[in-house]
């Protein structure tokens, strides 16, 4: 779902810290140093998980899953093409 060091990146992206990252997905400044602490995938219960992926959703960033389509390949994160106005008004 997520790793450790894609939380990281996308902290980095967003130019927050792990308590503003708590903050935002309603979760313990404890619970986010355990999962980043995690090695490869995120540990954590799924509806934290959730929480996080979510919060990062809202402020931005897409996951970029293995296999997922990117230039380079791998896993990572990006920040997504601001919405248009067209986008809008289609939705």
């Amino acid at each position: 779902m997520i790793t450790a060091s894609q939380m990281r990146a996308a902290r980095a992206l967003l130019g927050i810290d792990q308590r503003q990252l708590a903050e935002i997905a309603g979760l313990s400044l404890p619970t986010i140093q355990r999962m980043e602490g995690s090695e490869g995938q995120v540990r954590g219960n799924v509806e934290s998980l959730v929480k996080v992926v979510e919060a990062l959703d809202r402020a931005g960033l897409e996951l970029i899953g293995e296999g997922s389509s990117s230039i380079t390949g791998g896993r990572g994160v990006r920040l997504k093409a601001p919405a248009s106005d067209n986008d809008e008004a289609t939705a």
